[in-house]
């Protein structure tokens, strides 16, 4: 509208000062936007997740699994001009042989589970669901807590789809991770 002051695109120096004053941020569409604290249920079904792959696949022939992938938590990646956190992000070995170390990440991960929150959610199902499948992310995982669900895409021609669902109860072998299972009912602290 005219009048009014142009809003100010969000530089990376801006997200360092963020992070250096301990807020959790991104960079979405230019606007920094604040990522919710982790609280313990949060904490917990990322750490069940990471407990599960993260031996079987993030070495070089992998500790009872095939390796061959790259797992971290809560890194920053450049998506073009978006620079996002996700909760987890894999990459596979055979596409980044040596894990960038500049900050933050320039290469799209090839997996990605984000945790809702109530904060969160409707950004991690729009705007960077759809950036994750712009940018080739070929696996996107969604843990929905107030549900008690477990939704697991895989990259289709024009968006992602909905490959698998699972709730407490169930186990499940999740790709790209078919080689280990999932007590879903533990990702939401429900010990089976």
């Amino acid at each position: 509208m005219p009048g009014e002051p142009a809003l100010r695109v969000a530089t990376l120096d801006d997200l360092l000062r963020a992070i250096h004053e301990e807020r959790r941020c991104e960079i979405i569409d230019g606007v920094m936007v604040e990522k919710a604290a982790a609280d313990e249920g949060h904490g917990g079904a990322q750490s069940e997740v990471v407990g599960r792959v993260h031996a079987p696949y993030n070495r070089r022939g992998g500790q009872g699994g095939p390796g061959g992938w790259w797992i971290r938590t809560e890194v920053h990646v450049a998506l073009g001009e978006m620079v996002v956190c996700p909760d987890i992000a894999g990459w596979r070995r055979e596409r980044v042989p040596v894990m960038p170390s500049a900050w933050p990440v320039p290469v799209a991960p090839d997996w990605v589970t984000e945790v809702l929150s109530a904060s969160t959610a409707a950004r991690d199902l729009g705007v960077k669901m759809r950036a994750y499948y712009q940018h080739g992310v070929g696996h996107y995982w969604v843990i929905d807590r107030q549900n008690q669900l477990l939704y697991v895409y895989a990259r289709g021609d024009r968006a992602y789809e909905l490959v698998l669902t699972g709730s407490p109860g169930e186990t499940v072998a999740a790709p790209p991770f078919v080689e280990v299972e999932i007590d879903v009912g533990r990702l939401f602290g429900i010990e089976g």
